[in-house]
């Protein structure tokens, strides 16, 4: 049979796999899409651009689930690169989600290599490494993370696209791993050109992958947020042609004059304001030709005497057109930032049926805990937003905005704000301890201001919900997310000498509770599930276990879950289940080479946690011997569905790990 015959006999029956699955299933889809996902494969990191982390397979059930074991594991090559002695910092986290098309899956590193592997055995095809350490031995921004790659495929032409750290695009085969000539220089494009301004590497970087829509490459960036740079680089966002590399358009998140949103920049203040950049993953409704963008916090998370005014766009979900970078509509979710509130994590599309009326919606899940429903065509709210009085600031020069909006619905996913009633209470010497560290802190409502005496921040700056973002199940509208609760103080003060150019500069740190137990009551992690037809919340249940051994706690009777204190969790929905992983915390332990701390992670309580999506019963518990870094994804080969999802960093082995049934 020749290739071509093979082609069509393998198009169609992909299409009549697709049948059962109607196209409105996946939100603003594409037919290939539609058809890539119910043949069991995984074309985007969320499994579309509607960025849902959902699959229609339903092989692995309630009644087999529990039989789930690990198939292979498949170490990553920068393990080799490091024991042969190269000289580079720790990775963080192993954060990157493979994605799955015709058997194969494609994966980057930590380092920002990229590999293709047999998606069956686990067997490495080929790897790629653009050997962007020889920038230097860390990156400055989160230093070696990386989350995935992009697909795109015309005709016989497959193309992975990988945004690297120290900025660089590169296209390569597919089939081989062999750069593309054609694009850009030899198959790479240099990101750090046609800025508005000077971007060392290293301080301008790439952490999640691109967004493919069409023939054109959307690219955020993520960029050092620090107080030393008062003329920080704004985070414009921009498209490239998939086939060249070639620029098609800029979108200035930080809008220059005569652009609509400069007016919210006082005292021409736009003219020396940074980041508000997109380092999450972008969102798409294809068949609408539209992108959804998380924008970030303008320079400096912690003050903005500097910057007067509400400061589009930053912390806004922002809509363009795809192909050509217009602004279709935006909604700030926090005005005039000072929480490091970033919109962390990508915006979900979700087709919905909300009072009898059907809605094509987009949904923003936020720091704060917060939860923003859109109509994604209009940007009209799908419930009323209040605004609300939020308190002011007492530091000299900043003028925090006096309200903020607030969604009537869904209600918040977390705690928010400091209140007696919601501190930890096992004993009563627990609590008088607790009221005795929250009295040292300014506190109150979310939006508290920073201040000069340390404000508490709850949810902290890592969030209620980071980029972990939820899962959303089309066939249900029902969103799945994974919390924490974090909080943390954040300083300010005067700068030194050497210190930059603000007023005021920020630092932050963790709040521990009493003796070192967390500070608020369990849950500490949990799996919340919201139905998003009503705005209601269906269930809640504790993601892990949870400080259950402590000197404290001696004859307390406690649950045998309270959640995992300081953690992620990351979700993904099939057709007949939820699965849940979290990743292990992080501790600086001991000074490393390079300049950079030696990350020792928690392999505690790793497991692979699923769930009945109705009412968050749990029906198994895998072990998988390392804690997660990334999101899950399930794909169909050789007739077998799998679950794989990247384990590692720090002093942990870098891994996939791949579970299915014997």
């Amino acid at each position: 049979m020749g290739r071509d015959v093979q082609r069509w006999v393998w198009t169609a029956a992909a299409w009549l796999l697709a049948l059962p699955l109607a196209a409105e299933t996946v939100p603003g889809a594409r037919p290939e899409t539609v058809a890539a996902l119910a043949r069991g494969e995984w074309p985007a990191y969320g499994g579309s651009n509607a960025q849902q982390r959902w699959s229609p397979l339903d092989q692995i059930g309630p009644e087999n689930a529990r039989r789930l074991r690990v198939a292979w594991r498949w170490r990553s090559p920068d393990e080799e690169l490091r024991a042969r002695g190269l000289a580079v910092s720790q990775s963080y986290r192993n954060a990157a989600s493979p994605l799955m098309i015709g058997g194969t899956l494609y994966v980057s590193t930590s380092l920002t290599q990229v590999a293709a592997i047999d998606a069956l055995s686990g067997v490495t095809k080929w790897v790629f490494d653009p050997r962007v350490y020889k920038y230097g031995p860390h990156p400055g921004n989160n230093g070696w993370t990386h989350r995935g790659v992009g697909y795109w495929r015309d005709g016989e032409d497959e193309r992975i696209i990988v945004l690297t750290k120290y900025a660089l695009m590169i296209a390569l085969d597919a089939k081989t791993g062999r750069p593309i000539a054609g694009f850009g220089e030899g198959g790479t494009v240099d990101l750090t050109r046609g800025l508005r301004a000077p971007a060392p590497r290293g301080y301008y970087d790439m952490e999640s992958p691109p967004t493919i829509v069409g023939d054109t490459i959307v690219v955020g960036s993520s960029i050092w947020d620090w107080w030393a740079n008062r003329s920080a680089l704004p985070g414009d966002v921009r498209g490239f042609d998939v086939r060249s590399g070639k620029l098609r358009w800029t979108f200035h998140t930080v809008p220059r004059a005569g652009e609509p949103g400069v007016e919210t920049w006082l005292d021409e203040s736009w003219r020396a304001a940074g980041n508000a950049n997109v380092w999450a993953q972008i969102s798409a409704d294809e068949s609408l030709g539209l992108i959804y963008l998380p924008v970030s916090t303008p320079t400096n998370d912690y003050y903005g005497g500097h910057r007067p005014g509400d400061n589009l766009y930053g912390e806004s979900l922002v809509c363009l057109e795809a192909a050509t970078g217009r602004l279709v509509w935006h909604y700030q979710i926090v005005r005039h930032g000072l929480w490091d509130y970033d919109l962390p994590a990508a915006p979900i599309l979700a087709d919905l049926v909300v009072e009898g009326r059907p809605v094509k919606a987009v949904v923003q899940l936020t720091k704060q805990g917060l939860v923003f429903v859109f109509d994604r065509v209009t940007g009209r709210p799908l419930w009323p937003i209040e605004d609300r009085a939020v308190p002011p600031s007492d530091v000299p020069g900043e003028h925090a905005a006096p309200t903020q909006p607030f969604p009537t619905r869904p209600a918040p996913v977390e705690i928010q704000g400091v209140r007696v009633e919601d501190l930890i209470d096992f004993t009563p010497a627990l609590r008088r301890q607790a009221l005795e560290i929250v009295g040292r802190y300014r506190h109150g409502p979310l939006y508290t201001p920073p201040s000069r005496e340390g404000t508490i921040l709850m949810p902290g700056i890592t969030g209620a919900i980071n980029w972990d973002g939820g899962t959303v199940d089309p066939e249900t509208g029902m969103l799945y997310v994974a919390t924490q609760r974090s909080p943390y103080v954040v300083t300010l003060r005067r700068p030194g000498p050497d210190e930059g150019y603000f007023a005021w500069i920020g630092g932050f740190q963790h709040l521990s509770g009493p003796q070192g137990l967390p500070l608020f009551k369990p849950p500490y992690a949990s799996l919340l599930a919201i139905d998003l037809n009503s705005g209601e919340h269906r269930w809640r249940t504790p993601l892990g276990r949870g400080p259950l051994r402590h000197p404290a706690l001696g004859g307390v009777a406690l649950p045998e879950r309270l959640g995992a204190p300081n953690v992620r969790g990351w979700t993904l929905v099939t057709r007949r289940l939820l699965f849940a992983v979290k990743s292990g915390a992080m501790f600086n332990t001991r000074s490393g080479p390079h300049g950079r701390r030696i990350y020792d992670q928690d392999r505690s309580d790793a497991h692979l946690w699923v769930y009945d999506k109705a009412s968050g019963a749990m029906l198994a518990e895998i072990p998988i011997g390392s804690n997660a870094g990334g999101a899950p994804i399930a794909y169909l080969a050789g007739g077998k569905q799998l679950v794989v999802f990247p384990v590692g960093g720090g002093n942990v082995a870098e891994e996939l790990v791949a579970l299915a049934l014997p």
